[in-house]
């Protein structure tokens, strides 16, 4: 256990300490950090490290193998009604112990003062509509559907929804299908997937594998689109809190204490369902024996740790850091040092998403190694950096964010024509994955900041659908890698058929 948590100590360190050069050299070139907010950047650079090698090995020992066993169990008994039933439960489990939606229902007042409810409405309705698409992504999966054409139809649905929509409203619904597929969820719906397709035999069961994080992110857009045209939602507004200063050492200390308090709670509150849940399971199937229940237990602490450490750091150190950043290249050159910076950051800040290394790693090991998750790693950068270079350049032109969702997803849907089936589920997985906690704390802040000192009356229309964006080009990047891997394959086989012809020439002659 030891060496496993070295092991991914050392990989979360290569993963975070390039975006944190990058934010030091950015504050020491153009835009001067207090010393307060520097310090308590440093603190949640060191936060992050641990706290994400922590939730890896958690995911490993814990939501992986529980999710695979569930999925398994659930198509053996090869029961429709339960696979079904069992799908939208944990569908809007998994969902609303998601801390990443939890800052987007903040951001959404108008909803919050039509309604009761207030903003727990988003949250249920984002919850339901995980749970809907969920249970639909399983019975693909058991009833053999192409993925693809599910994502056309689903998509066009969404595109169709969102013309009876205000246009105030479209970055946040097409942002909730980015921040639903955090941390928590990734994990599960990704083993939940790996343990049905498990079950199958047959040429397309590692196809089948994944898929089930896309119609997990389409979910939400269109119960959001709904809930947006059922209550007439317009004029969302956002309001800019201030910033947390410090002065000594001793504002710092207690800063991250009630922070980590805080984040302790909520992912404490997120894993209670998925703990009973296992209780349950465990109790109705007696599925693991008695070592494994251990290990899983263990598993789950270091996902609490892991967890309630990343967001800590995440939102203390490099939220305020990220708007500051932000206001300052925007005041500079009239803000066009945003797009190569954006641009950067989009490249590294990827790698250092938890459920990124989640997904790489599960693709690496269902591929036997065939698709390497390095290969994964940098489609997935590539992805990202053009997601926030077209998420700077918005900020800067305001360009309607229809003009690069609609060209956008109408590319990656033409491409799944072309690509081989299992990097069809892979891309679009990863979009979901890709925009995760460190979009959320890091890169929406910056494009805040930012669309303060540009256009501060259009922060929800123009800094807002970066999420989206993070999660679009990755459908595109990884379904040409897909491509390319598809060509590179056939050419093997083309030279070791040749190879074989000479051969039987031979011992012909």
């Amino acid at each position: 256990m030891g060496k496993a948590f070295k092991d991914k100590l050392l990989e979360s360190f290569t993963s975070i300490i390039p975006i944190s050069v990058i934010v030091l050299i950015l504050s020491i070139a153009f835009v001067p950090l207090e010393t307060g907010t520097f310090v308590l950047f440093l603190i949640g650079v060191f936060l992050l490290i641990v706290g994400l090698g922590g939730f890896m090995l958690g995911a490993d020992l814990s939501m992986l193998v529980f999710g695979e066993k569930i999925g398994a169990t659930m198509t053996h008994t090869r029961k429709i009604w339960l696979i079904a039933l069992l799908s939208f439960v944990i569908g809007i489990i998994v969902t609303i112990a998601e801390p990443d939606l939890q800052i987007l229902a903040e951001q959404v007042p108008s909803v919050a003062a039509k309604t009761l409810l207030g903003n727990y409405l988003l949250i249920l309705t984002v919850a339901v509509g995980v749970g809907i698409f969920l249970t639909i992504g399983m019975l693909r999966i058991v009833l053999h559907i192409p993925l693809h054409y599910l994502l056309i139809v689903f998509y066009a649905v969404a595109f169709i929804l969102s013309i009876f929509v205000s246009p105030d409203f479209w970055a946040v619904s097409f942002d909730s299908g980015g921040v639903t597929t955090g941390p928590m969820t990734v994990p599960f719906i990704i083993s939940l997937g790996v343990g049905v397709a498990s079950i199958r035999s047959g040429k397309g069961s590692k196809d089948d594998s994944f898929g089930l994080v896309a119609l997990s992110s389409v979910g939400p857009i269109i119960a959001v689109l709904t809930l947006g045209i059922i209550f007439n939602i317009h004029d969302v507004e956002y309001t800019l809190a201030p910033l947390t200063t410090v002065e000594n050492t001793r504002d710092v200390f207690f800063e991250y204490l009630y922070g980590f308090g805080h984040y302790a709670e909520e992912v404490a509150i997120a894993l209670a369902p998925i703990l009973v849940f296992f209780v349950l399971f465990q109790i109705i199937s007696k599925a693991f024996r008695k070592r494994q229940i251990v290990r899983i237990l263990v598993g789950f602490l270091y996902t609490f740790v892991g967890l309630a450490l990343f967001l800590t750091g995440a939102n203390i150190g490099f939220m305020p850091v990220g708007r500051t950043i932000g206001q300052g290249l925007a005041s500079l050159w009239e803000g066009w040092l945003l797009l190569p910076v954006g641009m950067i950051i989009g490249y590294f800040v990827v790698a250092a998403e938890p459920a990124v290394h989640v997904l790489t790693k599960q693709v690496e090991r269902l591929s036997a190694g065939a698709i390497s998750s390095s290969a994964m790693m940098k489609g997935l950068c590539a992805g990202v950096c053009i997601s926030l270079g077209l998420a700077m350049l918005r900020i800067l032109t305001g360009i309607n964010i229809m003009w690069i969702l609609v060209p956008g997803y109408l590319i990656a849907l033409v491409l799944t024509f072309f690509t081989p089936p299992i990097f069809t589920g892979i891309a679009f997985d990863s979009g979901g994955v890709a925009s995760g906690a460190m979009v959320s704390a890091f890169v929406l802040p910056l494009a805040i900041g930012a669309c303060s000192v540009l256009a501060p009356s259009a922060i929800m229309t123009q800094a807002f659908g970066c999420v989206a964006f993070v999660a679009l080009t990755p459908l595109i990047s990884i379904q040409i890698l897909g491509i390319h891997y598809r060509h590179k394959t056939s050419r093997v086989r083309r030279n070791f058929s040749n190879i074989e012809d000479r051969i039987l020439e031979y011992e012909v002659q």
